[in-house]
């Protein structure tokens, strides 16, 4: 430590300029803005995987909401007797056919009522039916498809994605992907239940997606994408993703990992509609480039900003620090011919900064040193006479001084004399000036206990009490609970005097002069009322004026600005003074101290 000391010392003052700058600012700026950089990005990430999480949560609860209808509709239908009329009846001919199919109407109905159905189908093992696009007798390709076995082995509502081409029998058709509602309908009539599909409007579920800021993907329990915001991705299956990990295992959580050779994250939750025993998984995948792109471009240009201006601020510590060691220098060399002897030294160092002061301050010793050669004896001389003179300034002073305790004594003496002469009046009243005369001498202290200030208060109301005899009434209200808690002195007393004071002019009678100390709610707070000639509206705007205007000198006086400007410089704005007051009916002035302040014993 020495040694560093040491080397310090001994640097020149412009290097230790330029080292105080790289380790005090340079440094830590840059640590700073480094820490920060790394912040930022890190909260742009927390920032896309929140946003992506809750829009999430929004998307499964509209897809909730969108998929209730076809449940509902499905619910109808299963329980619907007409329909069941017509699936399970066995048709003589072709015009009977033809006619219980336009006298059912539902399916239209339904899907021209809600605009999330996109179709409505039934398969039933019922020969005299005819494929008509909504209701269709049941056959052995219909039965080989994988959603029609799926279904007749469970009781419950699938939701499963089923491409047209797989639905009918040609591929003509096959432009429009659906997810569908599967459940079996059965029949006691047939061995073979019915089936129910109804088919969801696709556009319904990719419109739903389209305004998500990321690329988000609805798929089935198979893997099929069944809504997207790139709809282009609808029929597909997760593969075209090109995901690392294998998401259907996944369930519910945020992963890291490598999608199409790029480093992203991929948010999974998983939904499960109202009566259905498939889930529905909600996928929403962003690269983490894209979300830290712009981070880092405000991170770069906010760096390649400090580093700017660190070297600009670098290049003029530099001079700065060279200019000053400069002038330094001069006036070094101008000292050194001073303690050789040369007395007739000029120093012209411009300039009114410390440097300047310093040379003119130079140039005023070495004129001075000239003269105080040249009459030194008539210096002495002076010095002689002028000691002398002090010392007899001081007896002088010594012997006009009255000390305090004198004063004191003097009081007692008289209270004393007055109370033996049977003045007992009087002599209350002397103890009580002699008593606030001592503690107004004690007023330097930085804290006072409230209960003295209350004996300060109330020998002032005595002696005025003395003074002005029936004019004046007072009452004083104070809660034991505040005595030791330490306020500023001076605090109260200014506010008693100016109601006594102000109180009483301009006003006959009888002036009531109250003053309350209260703890409660947390806070003392303290009032003091008069029903004195009080002030008119604009007097009253006069005075709030003056007192919330910092004083530009000191005042001897203590006054109602001083006790508001100690007040809010002690506890805050709102414990200053307030002030009400109306012509003819008095003044209440009143603020509040926190109990848990730091002005406690």
């Amino acid at each position: 430590m020495k040694n560093l000391v040491r080397m310090i010392n001994n640097m020149k003052l412009k290097y230790k300029f330029i080292l105080f700058y790289i380790v005090v600012v340079m440094i830590p700026v840059l640590i700073i803005g480094i820490a920060l950089t790394g912040y930022f990005r890190g909260a742009a990430l927390d920032r896309a995987i929140d946003q992506a999480t809750n829009n999430l949560e929004k998307i499964k609860s509209q897809m909730s909401s969108k998929l209730r209808v076809p449940t509902d509709i499905s619910n109808l239908l299963y329980f619907d007797k007409d329909f069941k009329t017509l699936v399970t009846t066995k048709y003589p001919d072709i015009l009977e056919l033809t006619k219980a199919y336009i006298n059912f109407t539902d399916f239209k109905d339904y899907i021209l009522q809600y605009r999330e159905l996109s179709n409505i189908r039934f398969f039933i093992d019922n020969q005299t039916l005819v494929d008509n696009m909504s209701i269709a007798p049941l056959t052995p390709e219909i039965e080989s498809r994988s959603w029609y076995q799926k279904v007749v082995g469970t009781k419950g509502i699938h939701w499963l994605y089923i491409p047209d081409k797989e639905e009918y029998k040609t591929s003509e058709k096959g432009t429009i992907n659906k997810l569908s509602l599967i459940r079996q309908v059965p029949y006691s009539e047939y061995k073979k239940p019915g089936v129910l599909m109804v088919q969801v409007n696709p556009d319904e579920l990719n419109g739903m997606l389209y305004q998500e800021p990321f690329e988000t993907i609805i798929i089935d329990e198979q893997g099929y994408i069944t809504a997207a915001k790139n709809r282009e991705l609808v029929g597909t299956t997760l593969d075209a993703f090109d995901i690392d990990i294998d998401l259907s295992t996944k369930t519910k959580g945020v992963f890291r990992t490598m999608v199409k050779g790029e480093d992203s994250y991929v948010i999974v939750d998983e939904m499960t509609p109202s009566f259905s025993i498939s889930q529905l998984k909600v996928i929403t995948v962003f690269e983490r480039n894209s979300i830290l792109s712009n981070a880092n471009k405000v991170s770069v240009l906010g760096l390649l900003i400090i580093v700017g201006v660190l070297l600009v601020a670098l290049v003029l510590v530099y001079t700065i620090s060279l200019l000053t060691t400069n002038r330094l220098l001069r006036l070094s060399r101008q000292l050194n011919q001073v303690a050789l002897g040369n007395l007739n030294v000029v120093s012209h160092i411009d300039g009114t900064d410390e440097i300047g002061q310093l040379s003119r301050q130079f140039n005023y010793m070495v004129g001075s040193i000239n003269r105080l050669i040249a009459q030194v004896m008539e210096s002495n001389e002076k010095n002689n006479k002028l000691e002398i003179a002090q010392r007899e300034i001081k007896l002088k002073m010594m012997a006009s001084q009255i000390h305090p305790h004198f004063l004191f004594n003097a009081l007692e003496s008289i209270r004393m004399n007055a109370h033996l002469k049977g003045e007992k009046e009087i002599a209350n009243i002397v103890r009580l000036l002699g008593k606030l005369m001592r503690k107004n001498l004690e007023v330097g202290r930085e804290r006072a206990p409230m209960k003295e200030e209350i004996e300060m208060i109330r020998s002032y109301l005595e002696i005025q009490k003395f003074r002005y005899e029936d004019r004046l009434m007072f009452e004083i209200d104070f809660d034991a609970q505040a005595s030791d808690i330490l306020i500023p002195p001076l605090i109260i007393q200014p506010l008693v005097e100016n109601s006594v004071v102000h109180g009483l002019e301009n006003k006959e009678g009888t002036v009531n002069v109250r003053v309350s100390v209260v703890l409660s709610d947390g806070a003392i707070q303290v009032l003091v009322s008069d029903d004195g000639a009080g002030m008119t509206e604009k007097r009253l705007s006069e005075i709030l004026t003056v007192i919330a205007q910092a004083e530009e000198e000191q005042r001897s006086r203590i006054g109602l600005r001083n006790v508001h400007q100690r007040l809010v410089l002690y506890y805050g704005e709102k414990h200053g003074l307030n002030i009400e007051s109306e012509e003819g009916k008095g003044t209440t002035i009143s603020f509040s101290i926190p109990r848990d302040s730091d002005f406690r014993q």
